[in-house]
């Protein structure tokens, strides 16, 4: 934990609605004139693109499995490490993975490679990660223990697989059959280190459908916003003015004493009413010291 040099975490896994909280936390940012260093998770897989299948390959011939949710797939020690230094010091090692032909035009790598490392460049206001690790723990490392605002956003589990299901059959050709074989693959990794990331979290953010998503595997369509709600849960909801935010949102309520329930449209004006006050918070106390 670091007062001079916060880190922001945002942990989660697709379908939750990556593109709305990179746009709240970038609207936040602007409008506290904030300059901070954005890291991927993707950039601490352990291997590139070629050499992930290749692992994958030997891990199935011995009875064993490897994903990109577990500590075999990941380097867990450089992302604490780079955690644990930003914070004392307000730089550290970053790269960036290359998902595709726009970003390898604008990176200068092959897609499905890493750029190389380099140091974060200094005067940044903060340290902003987002990727599927950012409350991980193991018994060799703590990323959680780094991380000043921990937030988890993350979909019902079927609602998770639907997503999968639609973008690698639509975007990468996948069939079906293969699509349920990393399902499964993943699942150990998903149980082990992905989930419980949720209970360390300061708020999470979980969205649920309003749709029959019980067979996930046949779902035609991934359901909208408008067709989901989002239960969010606060660790410590002493701290909440909850009143205030019940007015602010239309249609939301308290499910429990802290817990809120919203549109799921409402979602990015969510984060910012609660998030936004709270990155405020950690600004002030490092322009203090």
């Amino acid at each position: 934990m670091s007062n001079k040099h916060p880190v922001i975490a945002v942990t989660g896994s697709s379908g939750a609605g990556t593109t709305t909280v990179k746009h709240a936390f970038h609207d936040i940012f602007r409008r506290l004139g904030v300059n901070p260093v954005i890291i991927e998770g993707d950039s601490f897989h352990r291997y590139n693109r070629v050499e992930m299948r290749e692992a994958i390959a030997r891990a199935a011939a011995e009875g064993k499995t490897i994903s990109h949710f577990g500590p075999e797939g990941n380097d867990f020690g450089a992302l604490e490490t780079l955690f644990r230094t930003y914070g004392e010091t307000g730089t550290g090692q970053m790269r960036y993975y290359v998902h595709d032909d726009a970003e390898a035009e604008l990176r200068g790598s092959a897609p499905g490679t890493f750029t190389p490392w380099q140091s974060i460049p200094p005067g940044t206001d903060l340290l902003f990660y987002e990727g599927l690790h950012g409350g991980v723990k193991t018994p060799e490392h703590d990323v959680a223990n780094y991380v000043d605002l921990l937030v988890g956003v993350v979909p019902v589990v079927n609602l998770e697989w639907i997503q999968k299901i639609h973008r690698d059959n639509a975007q990468r050709g996948y069939s079906a059959e293969a699509i349920v074989d990393t399902i499964l693959r993943r699942m150990p990794d998903y149980i082990n280190y992905i989930t419980p990331q949720f209970s360390r979290t300061h708020i999470n953010f979980q969205r649920v459908p309003l749709v029959d998503t019980s067979n996930p595997f046949i779902a035609r369509d991934i359901p909208t916003p408008d067709e989901s709600m989002v239960v969010i849960r606060f660790r410590d909801h002493k701290e909440e003015n909850f009143p205030y935010l019940l007015q602010m949102i239309p249609g939301s309520f308290m499910s429990r004493k802290n817990t809120m329930v919203i549109p799921g449209s409402k979602m990015g004006y969510a984060m910012e009413l609660i998030l936004g006050p709270r990155i405020e918070r950690l600004l002030e106390q490092r322009q203090h010291l």
